[in-house]
C-alpha cells in the first residue's frame, strides 16, 4: 500500500504502479449482459474533460466515445446518463489511459490519438449550473491561516465494503472516526492544511467527498491538483465524478 493518501492503491490491484495522470479521464463501456450472466467485454470507450471556474470548481463537461461500428462521437446525454442511468452506469468503468488504448486497440481502432487530437472530438459541451459559494462551517480560517475553502466532489455508483476498507487504510483515517464519514485523511503541502471526509448522500448520487483546504501561504497552485489526485484515487476505486462544488 502506497503511503502517498493522494495515490490509494485499488483493493483489487496486487501491485500498484503509480503513473502520471492524464489530463483526461477515460472509461470502458461493457457490452450488456443479463442480471445473471457474467460481466461482458468492453464494446467502446469513453472520454472526458472537466471545465473549472478559477477556483476549481465545476462549470461543464466534455467528452466523446468511440465504437468500432460508429467511429468517434460526441453527446453531452450519454455523459448525463452515465451518471443517472442505471443500466449505464452498471456498464461503465472508468480506467486508465493505458488500459482504454488496449482496448481500442483490440476493438480495431489502431493507436489511440494524444490528449490534443482527442479534445477536437468534444463536439457537445454539456454546461454544469454553478453559483456563488456556499458557506459550509466557520467564515474565519483558523490561527496561522489566512483562507478556508470547502469543496465538495461528488460521485456517482457506488463502492463495495473491501473497497472502503483500503481508502481507510491508505488515508489512515481513524478506527473510531465519528459522524457520516466513512473514510477520511489530511495532508499538508508546503504550509496548507487539506482534509477531507467521504459521505454517503442522496439517493441518485452515491457519495461525496467534502475537501477543506486552509492556506497558509498565498500561492493556491497546490488546491487545484490536490482535489484532481483525490477524486482519480476514487474514480480508481469505480466512482464516476458528478461534479466539484465551492462551499466557501
Amino acid at each position: 500500500m502506497t503511503t502517498d493518501p493522494l495515490r490509494a492503491t485499488p483493493v483489487s490491484a496486487t501491485v500498484e504502479v503509480v503513473e502520471p495522470r492524464p489530463s483526461l479521464d477515460y472509461y470502458l463501456v461493457l457490452a450488456p449482459h443479463g442480471d445473471h450472466e457474467p460481466a461482458a467485454d468492453p464494446e467502446g470507450i469513453v472520454v472526458e474533460e472537466f471545465t473549472h471556474h478559477h477556483d476549481h470548481s465545476t462549470t461543464g463537461l466534455d467528452s466523446a466515445g468511440w465504437t468500432p461500428a460508429s467511429g468517434w462521437w460526441s453527446s453531452a446525454s450519454v455523459s448525463l446518463s452515465m451518471r443517472t442511468d442505471p443500466d449505464v452506469l452498471a456498464r461503465v468503468v472508468p480506467t486508465r489511459r493505458r488500459e482504454a488504448e488496449s482496448v481500442y486497440r483490440a476493438l480495431g481502432g489502431g493507436h489511440l490519438p494524444d490528449e490534443t487530437t482527442l479534445r477536437t472530438y468534444f463536439r457537445d459541451h454539456q454546461p454544469i449550473a454553478t453559483a456563488p459559494p456556499l458557506r459550509l462551517g466557520p467564515a474565519q480560517p483558523p490561527a496561522g491561516f489566512h483562507e478556508r475553502r470547502v469543496y465538495r466532489v461528488l460521485f456517482a455508483k457506488d463502492l463495495l465494503a473491501e473497497q472502503v476498507a483500503g481508502l481507510r487504510a491508505a488515508w489512515q483515517t481513524p478506527k473510531d472516526g465519528a459522524g457520516a464519514s466513512v473514510a477520511s485523511g489530511r495532508l499538508d503541502r508546503d504550509g496548507d492544511r487539506f482534509t477531507w471526509d467521504l459521505r454517503r448522500v442522496g439517493h441518485t448520487l452515491a457519495w461525496c467527498l467534502d475537501v477543506t483546504v486552509l492556506l497558509r501561504t498565498a500561492a493556491t497552485g497546490a488546491v487545484g491538483p490536490t482535489l484532481s489526485d483525490l477524486t482519480d484515487v476514487l474514480r480508481e476505486h469505480g466512482l464516476i465524478p458528478v461534479t466539484t462544488e465551492r462551499f466557501s
